[in-house]
């Protein structure tokens, strides 16, 4: 199995530190309950300040580039965009129809890029995983199912499909992931705990082209670009790409000319691991 000194086997665990939001949010339970019992006839205003708490953590939960709920790396380091780095990176495969095409994209482009994969997906597909690694590029945990109630799922269902991911993507390549994106970006408070456990940071993205629903590139292309800046972290899909008129998946008919603005920019791109994220 491809490994090398600088992609370790195993993540270090790192120590959790509870946002000041969700620390807010833990004080404001234990007021709310500390009124009830010395104040029972507040219960209303307790009530309606633990229903506004939790409809707050939700809408952080549900904003994919929100750092209330705890890190999120919205962009690569100060560093790393004074280098006039940034980051492509690919979500939801590997996919055997498209993944093998956009592998020698990046190749003739002489690009590497960062893989958030799906656990399942690996296992189907390990040759594939392997070659992402050989190539240079980076593979990293999306979690084992890709669950559209993902942000709904405790700690230790999200313990489960995280630690079931990196095992998939360890006995696939002998490379631990060190990065996590969350299924389409969503996400509960307990997350991070189980993040900072695994070793994992999240990731999110500074822009998307929305390819998995969108059919046209040039939309994806423009998404993409507008305001493209070093440090950006760009979101496509290999799995679940949309497809164009012409049948082909939107990713490969986007990145040709992505990487040409790129370049036109001066800008370099590289994976999270290369910008030191």
């Amino acid at each position: 199995m491809p490994a090398s000194s600088d992609r370790p086997s195993e993540t270090p665990v790192r120590t959790f530190h509870p946002s000041a939001f969700i620390r807010g949010s833990v004080a404001l339970h234990a007021v709310a309950a500390g009124a009830l019992i010395l104040e029972p006839q507040l219960w209303p205003w307790a009530l309606t300040a633990v229903v506004a708490d939790h409809l707050a953590l939700t809408a952080a939960g549900l904003w994919p580039r929100a750092t209330l709920l705890g890190p999120n790396l919205t962009r690569l380091p100060q560093r790393a965009a004074a280098r006039g780095e940034i980051a492509v990176t690919i979500d939801d495969g590997p996919d055997p129809e498209v993944t093998p095409a956009l592998l020698a994209l990046l190749e003739e482009h002489a690009v590497r890029a960062s893989f958030f994969c799906v656990g399942e997906r690996i296992a189907r597909h390990p040759q594939l995983a392997r070659e992402i690694i050989a190539r240079g590029h980076g593979v990293e945990n999306h979690s084992q199912r890709h669950l559209h109630r993902f942000s709904l799922l405790g700690p230790g269902a999200l313990r489960a499909e995280i630690a079931a991911a990196q095992q998939s993507i360890v006995l696939a390549t002998g490379v631990a992931p060190r990065f996590f994106r969350a299924p389409a970006g969503l996400r509960n408070p307990f997350l991070e705990r189980e993040l900072a456990r695994a070793g994992l940071q999240l990731v999110s993205w500074t822009r998307r082209g929305f390819d998995t629903v969108t059919a046209e590139p040039e939309r994806v292309l423009a998404r993409l670009t507008r305001g493209l800046a070093a440090g950006d972290i760009l979101l496509l899909h290999d799995g679940h790409a949309a497809r164009t008129a012409g049948g082909d998946p939107v990713i490969l008919n986007v990145l040709p000319a992505l990487l040409t603005a790129v370049r036109a920019a001066g800008l370099k791109p590289v994976t999270l691991r290369a910008a030191g994220a």
